[in-house]
């Protein structure tokens, strides 16, 4: 291999990138402010820096229906510290994704919600071992119950990774509640708890206040705890999923708030 790519230059590091690359904390926005609040404006309550509205990266004024989740943003950009980091900031990223996204073109989100259905993780079941199988039994049938009776939507179970057509009226009756939700903030977040998910059964029974956020996840997540009862985990993978049920909290906060 030396000889391939020559003599290795001693002044170069055997980490260059380290070198190279500024870390990423280095490269993100300071802190501008000092305090961070809520007004409420005319029956919307809007984010303040310093007594200065929060805009969005396309410039909009970020207001909210909900005081609560108003607050709940506000706390976050109280929490920053010598820099700003996004990814701290789940609310906030939901918030302008509503805004400068969803809101612009709510219909595409929705026929994307609506595709989900479609392949709803709820509906495809272990065929072994037994104890899973039971599991995914006792655990996901109830919500898939719930769905046929309130929401008209009867899903058909496959065991394995094979796709399963479901019926065309339950896809139309999920389509109907889908279109019902006109708020951008609640569009979002209901994409985002369907897309955390693989379940758009369980974001919508979330939204309608059938399962708690945690609930849901506990339920979405029910293949892969039994593999780390199994295996363990690692702590890689135990911060991603961490993210991740932050971006859940916030969704269902949102939801769960009215907003």
């Amino acid at each position: 291999m030396r000889d391939i790519l020559g003599e290795r230059d001693d002044a170069i590091p055997d980490r260059p990138t380290r070198v190279a690359e500024p870390s990423r904390e280095s490269q993100l926005p300071k802190r501008f402010y000092e305090t961070a609040g809520v007004v409420e404006e005319k029956g919307v309550y809007a984010v303040v820096l310093d007594g200065r509205s929060v805009r969005t990266p396309g410039k909009a004024k970020l207001v909210f229906q909900s005081g609560i989740v108003a607050q709940a943003v506000s706390d976050e950009w109280a929490a920053q510290s010598a820099r700003i980091d996004p990814m701290t900031m789940p609310l906030t990223r939901l918030a302008n994704t509503a805004v400068d996204g969803v809101a612009t073109d709510p219909q595409a989100v929705k026929e994307d919600l609506i595709r989900y259905a479609g392949t709803d993780l709820l509906c495809y079941r272990a065929d072994s071992p037994d104890a899973l199988v039971q599991r995914q039994r006792e655990r996901w049938d109830p919500v898939l119950d719930w769905a046929q009776t309130a929401l008209s939507v009867r899903l058909i179970l496959a065991e394995g990774v094979m796709h399963v057509a479901q019926p065309t009226e339950s896809i139309a009756a999920f389509g109907f509640h889908v279109n019902a939700v006109e708020d951008a903030m609640e569009l979002a977040a209901l994409h985002v708890m369907t897309s955390l998910t693989g379940s758009a059964v369980l974001a919508m029974a979330v939204y309608k206040g059938e399962l708690s956020g945690d609930a849901a996840w506990a339920l979405a997540h029910l293949d892969e705890d039994w593999n780390i009862e199994q295996w363990g985990t690692d702590e890689e993978a135990e911060a991603r999923r961490a993210n991740r049920h932050k971006d859940m909290m916030a969704a269902s906060l949102v939801v769960s708030a009215g907003e």
